[in-house]
Order: structure tokens, then C-alpha cells, then sequence
């Protein structure tokens, strides 16, 4: 069996576009039957207290429940093993080791922190569209390796 493909999902204060994608891809982990095949982590470089609000506001619309979710801290000894640090806006450089050999993608996203619930829903929309997109990709590669 091959080893799991690992992504991590970073961005500052963990306590909201990265959780959201972290849960996107637990489920879409789940729908694609993919629980061996890829290993989620996440976490940011200055973790929050907690989620924010907005963010636990809109993700339970999706039906998601990120209230209990608690913002953590993401070393670069955890990132050395992972294959692809997807930022949401940040730099990859501040927290990945100058060894590692991945891949970093940055989203680009806005901050959902302090914005209305319509912009933090449209943010959330787009990480939806990517993490599927990302799911495409890791799978077809999963496949030929």
C-alpha cells in the first residue's frame, strides 16, 4: 500500500479559513471513500482562542459544527512529512522548514474575521469549490502513484 498523501491547511490564526477547509476535507475525505488515501492536518502560526463566530455562523449552515473546534498551533517539525501546505492567504515560508520538499499553494482568501455573514459565506462558497478541486487532483494522483 502506498503511504497516504498528507495536506495541511494553514493560514495565521486557525480560527477560520483554514478550518473551514479542514472541514470541507474531512467530508469530501469521507464522500470519495479517500480515509486511507489522505491525511488532513491544520493549524496556524498565531492560533486564536477560538473559531470565529461568523465562521461557526455560516459553517452551520452547511451543516457543520465547528463551535467545539479549538484553533491550534502548527509547527514546521509537523509540516516536514506533510506534502502539500495550502495557505489561505499567508506565507507558507514562516512555518514550513527550509528542508521540506512539498508543495506550497496559496488560496489568496480574505480574512473572514469581523466580516458580515454574506462575505464570510461567499468565502466559505470558494473554499468549498477548492477543496473539491484539490480532492480531484490528490485523487487522480493517489491513483497513478
Amino acid at each position: 500500500m502506498t503511504s497516504p498523501v498528507r495536506v495541511a491547511f494553514v493560514c495565521v490564526q486557525n480560527a477560520g479559513r483554514s478550518q473551514m477547509a479542514t472541514a470541507f476535507a474531512e467530508r469530501e475525505r469521507e464522500r470519495r471513500g479517500a480515509t486511507e488515501a489522505i491525511e488532513i492536518t491544520t493549524g496556524g502560526t498565531q492560533p486564536a482562542d477560538h473559531v470565529h463566530e461568523e465562521v461557526v455562523t455560516v459553517m452551520d449552515e452547511e451543516g457543520f459544527d465547528l463551535a467545539d473546534r479549538t484553533p491550534k498551533d502548527i509547527t514546521p517539525e509537523e509540516l516536514q512529512s506533510v506534502d502539500y501546505v495550502i495557505t489561505m492567504g499567508c506565507s507558507a515560508q514562516d512555518v514550513c522548514p527550509a528542508t521540506w520538499n512539498g508543495e506550497n499553494r496559496d488560496w489568496g482568501l480574505d480574512d473572514p474575521d469581523g466580516q458580515g455573514l454574506e462575505a464570510v459565506r461567499k468565502i466559505r462558497d470558494e473554499i468549498a469549490g477548492r477543496v473539491e478541486d484539490l480532492f480531484d487532483e490528490l485523487l487522480v494522483e493517489t491513483e497513478t502513484d
